[in-house]
C-alpha cells in the first residue's frame, strides 16, 4: 500500500503516534487510506449538502474495506462573486484547489481519493489534482439544484440577473424583482440550467471520473445520498484493479468530452478546464480544434439558458448517458475508454435510452446539424475566442456593427445600464482576460443587462473575459490574444465596425492591417491592477484563454 510509507515499519513509529492522536485503531491502519477531499462549506448554495454526501461517501469506503480520512477543498460561488473584485478570485482558485489537494494528498501518502465537489472551479480543478496525484479516484458531486417556478415558468439563476436588467429599462416593478429572488433558487445544489458547474459535472460522467448521474440527478435527492454510498464503494473497487485517473482520462476521452459537450450546449467555461485538464495529462491543443469537433456534433439538447429545460428534465430524459447514446448511434463516441466503473463507455451506455425526446433530440432530429459551442478567429482574435451560439438567437448568427469599448466590466454596465448601448452595437470589454484582470472576471451582470433592457436580438458582447453559462445571447469571451498583452482587442477605437460571422467561425475588426500596425506601435502596457498577494503571483504565471489559462513557470 501506498499508505505504508506513513504506517509500516519501525521508522513509522512517530507517524502512529500521530494517527493514535487521531484515535484510529490497528484495524483502520491495515486498510488502504482514502483521502474524501470535501468542498463543503456554508457560503456556497451548491456545497452545503456536501457534509451529507462526504458521510455517505464515508460509509461506502468503509463498508468496502477503507479506511476514509476527510480533508478540506475551497470553492467559490460564482453567483455570490459576480459584479465586484470577487470575481476576480473565482478562476484563480481552480489552481488553488488543484495544488492544496496534491500537496494533501502526496504529504499524506493516501492510497485512494473520492472528490466531492459541486461548483465552477471546484469540479475542474479536483479532476486537474486527480491526474497529477494518480491514485484511484471517483468524483462525486452535490448534485443539482431544483428549478425554480414563477407564475408557473420553470426559473433559474439566469431569470434573476435579467429581472435586474428588466427593472433597469423600467419593465419590471422591484416587486416582480422581489419575487423572482425569492423563488428562483428554491433548494440546495448546483444552479439549475446547464452552467458550469452543471456543465462539468456531466462531463465527468464523459470523461469516465464519475458514476452514471453524478451530473444530473438533483441534490435533493435521496438518490444522491445512495450514489454517494456507491461511489464509495466503487473506489475499493478501482484500488484493487488499480484503475488510476491517467488510465480514464486520456486523449480520447477529453474527445469525448468535448463532442459531448457540443451535444448537451454546455458552458463556454468548459473551453477554458477542458484544455487545463487536457495539459494535466500532458496534451496540449489549440481550442480552434474544437470546430472540427462541432462540425460533425449535432447539438440535441436547449437547457437552461439556451432554451426552457433545466437539468432535473435532462435527469428524468435519461441524464447523460442517454446522450451519449444517442451520439453513439453515428459513431461519434470512442466506447473502448475505461471508466471508474471498470468498465468501458459502450458498456456503461448500453441500453440508457432517451426517455423524453423533447429534451434530448434524437440524433438524427437534432436543434443544429452542429455542436453547441463555436471558436471564433480572424484579425480580432488570432488565437480564438469562444460563443455558446446554441444560446444566440438567430438574429444574431451575423452580425455587424460600431464597437462601444470599455476598459473594465463596471463602466459597461454603467453603459448599458444607462441607455447608452443602442440596436446594433458591439460591446466591448477588455483588460479583463487572465492576466489583466487578473482573473478573467465572468460576465454575466452585463449579458443580462443587455438581455433585461430587451437588445438581445441586436447586441454583441465582446471580450477577453469571459461568461457565466447563465449568459446568453452574442456573447464572445477569451479573445485571445488578450489586451493585457498587446492583443488585436487592445487596439480596437470606439466606432471600428466589428463583424461577426457565428456560422462562418468568423469575427474581423474592419481596420487596416496598415492603421492596426500604427496603433500597435502607439500601444503601452498598462500598469498591473493588482500588485500584490496571490493574484499577481497568478497574473505572472497564467497564460491565455485560449490555453485554458493554465499556471506556467516562468523560463529562466
Amino acid at each position: 500500500m501506498r499508505s505504508d510509507a506513513v504506517k509500516t515499519g519501525m521508522q513509522q513509529a512517530p507517524h502512529r503516534s500521530l494517527f493514535n492522536a487521531l484515535g484510529l485503531t490497528k484495524e483502520e491502519l491495515s486498510k488502504p487510506l482514502v483521502g474524501i477531499v470535501s468542498s463543503y462549506n456554508e457560503i456556497v448554495p451548491g456545497h452545503m449538502n456536501l457534509d451529507k454526501i462526504v458521510e455517505a461517501v464515508k460509509l461506502g469506503v468503509a463498508m468496502a474495506g477503507g479506511t476514509p480520512i476527510v480533508f478540506p477543498a475551497i470553492a467559490v460561488c460564482d453567483g455570490i462573486a459576480m459584479g465586484h473584485i470577487g470575481m476576480k478570485y473565482s478562476l484563480v482558485t481552480r489552481d488553488l484547489i488543484a495544488d492544496s489537494t496534491e500537496a494533501m494528498a502526496m504529504a499524506h501518502q493516501f492510497d485512494a481519493l473520492v472528490m466531492v465537489p459541486n461548483c465552477d472551479k471546484n469540479v475542474p480543478g479536483l479532476l486537474m489534482a486527480a491526474a497529477r496525484i494518480n491514485v484511484p479516484t471517483v468524483f462525486v458531486s452535490g448534485g443539482p439544484m431544483l428549478a425554480g417556478r414563477v407564475h408557473g415558468q420553470k426559473r433559474s439563476l439566469s431569470s434573476m440577473f435579467e429581472a435586474v436588467g428588466s427593472y433597469s429599462a423600467g419593465t419590471m416593478t422591484e416587486e416582480e424583482v422581489e419575487e423572482f429572488e425569492n423563488k428562483v433558487c428554491p433548494t440546495c445544489g448546483s444552479c439549475s440550467g446547464m452552467y458550469t458547474a452543471n456543465s462539468m459535472n456531466c462531463l465527468t460522467e464523459v470523461l469516465g471520473m464519475g458514476l452514471k448521474g453524478n451530473g444530473t440527478i438533483p441534490a435533493v435527492y435521496s438518490e444522491r445520498i445512495k450514489l454517494a454510498k456507491h461511489a464509495g464503494m466503487q473506489v475499493m473497487e478501482m484500488y484493487r484493479r488499480n484503475i488510476r485517473p491517467r488510465d480514464i482520462m486520456t486523449k480520447e476521452a477529453i474527445l469525448n468530452a468535448l463532442t459531448v459537450d457540443m451535444a448537451l450546449g454546455c458552458s463556454t467555461n468548459s473551453m477554458l478546464h477542458l484544455p487545463a485538464i487536457a495539459h494535466e495529462i500532458g496534451w496540449d491543443f489549440d481550442i480552434t480544434f474544437a470546430n472540427q469537433i462541432s462540425e460533425k456534433t449535432p447539438n440535441l439538447c436547449h437547457l437552461a439558458p439556451a432554451g426552457p429545460t433545466y437539468i432535473e428534465d435532462l435527469n428524468e430524459a435519461g441524464g447523460v448517458y442517454a446522450v451519449m447514446n444517442e451520439l453513439a448511434k453515428k459513431d461519434l463516441l470512442n466506447l473502448d475508454c475505461i471508466t471508474v466503473t471498470g468498465k468501458t463507455v459502450g458498456e456503461n451506455i448500453e441500453g440508457c435510452v432517451n426517455r423524453n425526446p423533447e429534451v434530448i433530440r434524437p440524433v438524427d432530429n437534432p436543434y443544429t446539424q452542429t455542436g453547441g459551442l463555436a471558436v471564433l478567429t480572424g484579425n480580432l482574435a488570432p488565437d480564438g475566442g469562444v460563443v455558446k451560439k446554441s444560446a444566440v438567437c438567430e438574429e444574431m448568427m451575423v452580425h455587424e456593427g460600431p464597437a462601444r469599448v470599455f476598459d473594465c466590466e463596471e463602466d459597461a454596465i454603467a453603459a448599458i445600464k444607462g441607455g447608452k448601448i443602442v440596436p446594433g452595437d458591439v460591446v466591448v470589454i477588455r483588460y479583463e482576460g487572465p492576466k489583466g484582470g487578473p482573473g478573467m472576471r465572468e460576465m454575466l451582470n452585463p449579458t443580462s443587462a443587455i438581455a433585461g433592457m430587451g437588445l438581445g436580438s441586436s447586441v454583441a458582447l465582446i471580450t477577453d473575459g469571459r461568461f457565466s453559462g447563465a449568459s446568453r445571447g452574442a456573447s464572445i469571451g477569451h479573445i485571445s490574444p488578450e489586451a493585457a498583452v498587446g492583443g488585436p482587442i487592445a487596439l480596437v477605437e470606439e466606432g471600428d465596425l466589428i463583424r461577426i460571422n457565428i456560422p462562418e467561425n468568423k469575427l474581423e475588426l474592419a481596420v487596416s492591417e496598415e492603421e492596426l500596425a500604427k496603433r500597435k506601435e502607439k500601444w503601452q502596457p498598462r500598469e498591473p491592477k493588482v500588485t500584490t498577494g496571490y493574484l499577481a503571483r497568478y497574473a505572472a504565471m497564467v497564460t491565455s484563454g485560449n490555453r485554458g489559462a493554465v499556471l506556467e513557470v516562468p523560463k529562466r
